[in-house]
């Protein structure tokens, strides 16, 4: 089955994928709301992932970051949709938009756990050492496409 993806283009989609992040990373894993939501979200390109009946249950945004490159950012599936191939959606789809904006690079901070996930996608890490973000661990990580 092709998980069904959307570029987010209406203020319900965009409020979709806050839900998403809010359950996600507010009330799962404690993150403070005046970090988890902030200024980029409305200049960030971002996708939703949809189940079979069309509801939203994954999310991810994209923004540039510096020349070619682009960040992957707030990569989030519901808890009863993981391991079914959401994320790998979400991820996929965030990279299409980054290649059609001329991106050539993409990097992003992955939780420690999330690791092997973005490796299987061609992600490396670039960084050994571990930082916290919002009290989290993360890992630098990239994936630069082949011409």
């Amino acid at each position: 089955m092709a998980i069904r993806t959307v570029r987010v283009t209406t203020p319900e989609q965009l409020e979709a994928a806050f839900a998403i992040r809010r359950k996600v990373f507010i009330e799962e894993q404690n993150v403070p709301p005046e970090e988890e939501l902030d200024g980029l979200d409305r200049t960030a390109a971002h996708v939703l992932a949809l189940d079979p009946a069309g509801r939203p249950v994954a999310t991810g945004r994209i923004i540039p970051y510096g020349e070619g490159t682009g960040k992957l950012q707030r990569i989030a599936v519901l808890p009863e949709f993981r391991g079914q191939g959401y994320g790998r959606a979400v991820v996929g789809a965030l990279e299409e938009m980054g290649r059609a904006m001329g991106f050539r690079r993409f990097v992003l901070g992955a939780q420690t756990h999330a690791e092997p996930f973005y490796r299987r996608l061609g992600y490396r890490t670039t960084s050994p050492e571990v930082f916290l973000d919002a009290g989290i661990p993360h890992v630098h990580m990239e994936k630069v496409l082949e011409d």
